[in-house]
């Protein structure tokens, strides 16, 4: 027994590594963002595209799987086992790290096969998602699954924590001694190294004793709701190739980020029209909480990831400091370091602590994560002075977990009042001020996934695994918002005077305004759907994804 315990043990230590990685790299990108605008001349919308190659791999990988098993009646990852399909989305994942070590030290390295190599990676992890988080709860007693899950989702936090701050110091050097100019060359090291924890991290997978993991749900058919994923699958390509059809059809790459988006979301609210009329062959879309809560999943992945991905180019400007890439780390890892706060804290609500000490520890955990945010920017030689009154930033998501005492539509609505709000002062000022508004839009984040998924899956029954499938497919909103932002930084080129008194840059987080607000609408719109069906919204807990 005690022997059978230690194996789960070590298959699940074995297992968050890998939530360590999607954190790591996926952080990474506010770094590596601006190192590439500056090094292949690009401009913002362009340095975007590393987003929309990352995140739309995500998609695209879902939607192979689920055509694969719509089309054989099979559940081919349930078919293949969750091990293997982890080890398979780890290989696929070293073949995009060594290609970007091998394009690092080509002489004339190209955006575009580093674009790839992004993709490559990403479609990896897709694949690795998709089988770890049913792995995680499979691994040990079911009732204890939702602290395994919430333990891996730290682990990945931290490594949104560390990947910039690591990042950073491999392309800059350490600030206390002086930063060094950085070149494509600079990244060799550290895929090289990714490239050898994925190898190591497979092998160890491959040798392990772990449970074969089976699902025995039926695979559902929903013809309709495979046309409507299909046909984005196949206008998002057209981000990647907005000069081709600049020269082919005359229009601008502005007109076109902004068409791709416009295009999903119509395709998505139609879903929404169209299955609520007649519900058959919608499979799991026939429930408008799901198509609202993958229109919502699609828009907080977007804002979560634009927020940051832009803040290079706006810490740029002068009124925000005109900071190079190299002194900008300490800002993005507290971006991301906010939504470690927010998961930590959430983290609390699936063990039974009494009501008096949960309290006591949701004021007590975001300032301890908050001191680890400070510790390892110190241990990386960057200054904190600045980041000693983002405190009180903090002060405002504490007040929103005691509001919502754990009712994932109170705390969405919460934090998405608080989001919108942040992000209209950012609008109103600059500076510092301004800086930690954007900022705080991550703590805010940090909560919206479960509550939104929870939400969407409510009363689902049979179609429920469908359903997280399609909600999976919505990050693909990482990969589209960025780019429209990042349209919009670029009038700062052809009208350098701005717009109502401030930088296009500072106006593009307009869009986080937007999407934030949208959120708020969600929340409201999905209660009163759920109201209707007579399902209570509130029960489900507010835990990390």
């Amino acid at each position: 027994m005690a022997n059978h315990q230690h194996h789960f043990q070590t298959s699940f230590s074995t297992l968050i590594l890998v939530f360590f990685f999607w954190g790591f790299v996926a952080a990474s990108n506010g770094i590596f963002i601006p190192f590439c605008k500056s090094y292949f001349h690009l401009d913002q919308f362009e340095s975007q595209l590393i987003d929309a190659a990352f995140y739309s791999a995500y998609f695209y990988g879902s939607l192979v799987l689920y055509l694969g098993s719509y089309f054989s009646q099979i559940d081919i990852l349930n078919k293949i086992g969750y091990k293997n399909g982890i080890i398979i989305g780890l290989l696929i994942s070293i073949v995009g790290a060594v290609g970007l070590a091998v394009i690092s030290s080509m002489q004339h390295a190209t955006f575009g096969l580093v674009l790839l190599s992004f993709f490559v990676i990403a479609l990896g992890f897709s694949l690795q998602q998709t089988a770890a988080q049913p792995f995680a709860i499979a691994l040990g007693k079911p009732e204890t699954g939702a602290h395994r899950l919430n333990m891996a989702g730290g682990i990945n936090s931290l490594g949104t924590l560390l990947g910039p701050l690591v990042v950073s110091f491999i392309l800059f050097g350490d600030l206390k001694a002086g930063s060094h100019s950085a070149t494509i060359s600079s990244i060799k090291v550290l895929y090289i190294f990714l490239a050898c924890l994925f190898t190591l991290v497979s092998i160890v997978f491959l040798k392990s004793k772990m449970p074969r993991v089976t699902s025995d749900e039926k695979i559902e058919k929903s013809p309709k709701a495979l046309i409507v994923l299909l046909l984005i699958g196949a206008i998002f390509p057209a981000i990647l190739f907005t000069d081709q059809i600049h020269s082919f059809l005359g229009l601008t790459k502005t007109t076109v980020v902004f068409g791709v988006l416009t295009y999903t979301l119509i395709l998505l609210f139609i879903a929404l029209v169209l299955s609520s009329k007649n519900p058959k062959g919608w499979g799991a879309m026939q429930y408008p909480q799901l198509v609202l809560g993958m229109i919502a999943i699609f828009i907080y992945v977007g804002v979560e990831v634009t927020i940051q991905s832009n803040m290079g180019a706006l810490l740029k400007k002068p009124e925000f400091g005109a900071f190079q890439e190299s002194h900008i780390s300490h800002y993005i890892s507290l971006y991301w370091g906010s939504l470690m706060i927010g998961r930590w804290t959430g983290a609390i609500s699936v063990f039974n602590f009494n009501k008096r000490i949960k309290q006591w520890l949701t004021i007590i955990i975001p300032m301890l994560a908050f001191g680890l945010i400070l510790l390892v920017n110190v241990i990386k030689g960057n200054s904190v002075n600045d980041l000693l009154i983002y405190p009180l930033c903090i002060g405002f998501l504490i007040v929103a977990f005691l509001y919502s005492k754990e009712r994932p539509a109170t705390m969405l609505l919460a934090v998405s009042v608080l989001a919108t709000t942040a992000m209209i002062i950012g609008m109103l000022t600059q500076g510092k001020l301004a800086t930690f508004a954007f900022i705080s839009g991550g703590l805010f984040c940090s909560v919206m996934w479960p509550c939104i998924f929870a939400l969407a899956v409510t009363g689902l029954g049979k179609y429920t695994s469908q359903g997280s499938a399609f909600l999976i497919m919505m990050i693909l909103g990482g990969a589209l918002i960025p780019p429209v932002q990042g349209a919009i930084c670029d009038f700062d080129i052809i009208a350098p005077q701005g717009i109502a008194g401030m930088s296009y840059t500072h106006f593009s987080y307009i869009v986080a305004v937007f999407c934030f607000a949208y959120l708020i609408w969600h929340t409201l719109q999905t209660s009163r759907v759920l109201k209707k069906q007579g399902i209570d919204f509130n029960t489900s807990s507010t835990t990390t994804h």
